[in-house]
């Protein structure tokens, strides 16, 4: 991990998310509580390089669906989303170093369906906006 940006994050108020899962490969997965439903940040490292030396579309992706979902969750009030569609636009390359905050919101929820948007900005730079719509499960996730 990049010793500076994980430094940074924690001096500035983030926790690590515990996972044992995927995003224990691509993370640490960091997280910051704000008014809404959170924010999301990851540590851009040389494990995420692609062959152009940039971070691979596929992290970006996922930090985008971790986080809507998340703020699916929260803003749900479920514990359990799953997702049903994710749309991602990406607007400029991040660098291996930079620090990658998703910053979720939701647009619109139902009993059933959750609608959101996130922007995932590089040292404020925008790199990537995606939306997704998660369907709220019944029961305990």
């Amino acid at each position: 991990m990049t010793d500076a940006g994980a430094r940074k994050l924690a001096e500035d108020g983030w926790t690590i998310v515990e996972d044992d899962g995927f995003l224990n490969l691509v993370g640490p997965l960091w997280h910051r509580a704000n008014d809404t439903t959170g924010e999301y940040a990851i540590v851009a490292q040389a494990k995420h390089k692609n062959r152009r030396g940039f971070v691979q579309g596929g992290l970006l992706m996922t930090l985008a669906d971790r986080s809507l979902g998340m703020a699916a969750r929260a803003g749900s009030g479920s514990s359990a989303v799953v997702t049903i569609q994710m749309d991602t636009h990406f607007i400029d390359a991040a660098k291996i170093g930079e620090i990658l905050i998703s910053t979720p919101r939701v647009v619109r929820s139902t009993r059933t369906l959750i609608f959101l948007n996130t922007e995932l900005t590089a040292e404020g730079r925008c790199v990537v906006m995606a939306s997704g719509v998660f369907k709220i499960m019944k029961g305990a996730g």
